[in-house]
């Protein structure tokens, strides 16, 4: 009795599973698009590229209607922050005249040193404006644009395009130079992200390669100030002083290595950094003898580059900070 019922079961069993099969027949007929395309054995399929980091296209903030939004953000609420904030002051902008009183100024890169995520608003509102109106910003392609928002606010806002920090991948090369090739110039930081400890960091080469590619002069920059007023790890800007000093424009020399050109951009930095606290004389004579002060800080330890650190603030814009007012109570 209990043999019969099994195989009853089974033949029960057996039916449902045919009709299925039947069912689904026409379904396993159906090919690509309807259904995924089967992979062979052995082959490995590349990762879908996600449209972030730096691949994200920024074409759509260079078109007419984004650029006339942008010019409202940078001349009104980034002028106006960089003004409240920072209080720069500008020197060194007539060094680049012989570039500026030119009737079709060609593009320049602008090598700035990177404290703070407000030096890039402190950049757009010293630069010249015959730069000013075609000017992209090189951004950190794994901080800027790792998510939409961040991506089309960072775009739409400072035009930024997205580069890999570590190296100038040939995806991020080849936007900044056909970029360099319809007129704009650039803003690229050499150190590739903010200042972990107040000092410097040693250059990487990527505005020194660019510069050599597309026969563009860089100039160099030095801004004091904006670590101490926002630096890395500060969760609100304690407003000061700042002092931006723009360099001479540098080009690549004939057979000169990109190495060779890097160093020379980061030697004009660091001479426009001896400069913004001390003079113009006692700079280059200090850049003469090869005695400037270092980016990079003293090789001390932490403590003693942290202190050498408050001393060179003292002599910079940093020591300008303006205080708030303070009113007493009137105790009669």
């Amino acid at each position: 009795m209990a043999s019969s019922h099994i195989k009853r079961a089974q033949r029960l069993a057996g039916t449902a599973e045919r009709a299925l099969s039947q069912a689904t027949t026409p379904l396993r007929n159906f090919g690509f698009p309807y259904r995924t395309p089967t992979v062979p054995r052995g082959v490995e399929v590349p990762p879908e590229v996600s449209g972030l980091g730096a691949h994200y296209d920024t074409e759509w903030a260079r078109r007419p209607l984004a650029s006339g939004v942008r010019g409202i953000i940078t001349e009104g609420p980034i002028r106006l922050a960089a003004r409240v904030l920072t209080n720069p002051e500008v020197t060194g902008v007539d060094r680049l005249s012989d570039l500026t009183r030119l009737e079709n100024p060609p593009p320049v890169i602008f090598a700035p040193t990177h404290h703070s995520h407000l030096d890039t608003g402190v950049m757009i509102r010293s630069i010249p404006t015959v730069w000013r109106r075609q000017l992209v910003v090189a951004a950190a392609a794994d901080y800027f644009f790792d998510k939409k928002w961040k991506s089309a606010i960072s775009a739409l806002s400072l035009n930024a395009v997205p580069i890999d920090r570590e190296s100038t991948g040939r995806t991020s090369s080849d936007l900044l130079s056909g970029l360099i090739a319809d007129g704009y110039s650039l803003v690229i930081y050499p150190e590739g992200g903010r200042s972990p400890d107040g000092w410097g960091q040693d250059f990487k080469g990527g505005a020194a390669y660019l510069a050599s590619k597309t026969a563009t002069p860089v100039v160099p920059v030095f801004i004091d100030g904006t670590g101490a007023i926002f630096g890395k790890g500060m969760k609100w800007p304690k407003p000061g002083s700042t002092k931006i000093v723009f360099g001479s424009a540098l080009s690549p020399l004939e057979g000169e290595s990109t190495r060779r050109f890097n160093a020379r951009i980061e030697a004009a930095v660091t001479v426009l950094g001896d400069e913004a606290i001390t003079d113009y004389w006692s700079a280059r004579q200090r850049a003469a003898r090869g005695t400037s002060p270092a980016l990079t800080g003293p090789e001390h330890t932490s403590w003693r580059r942290d202190w050498d650190l408050a001393d060179r603030r003292k002599l910079g814009a940093a020591s300008k900070r303006r205080r708030q007012k303070r009113t007493w109570p009137d105790l009669g």
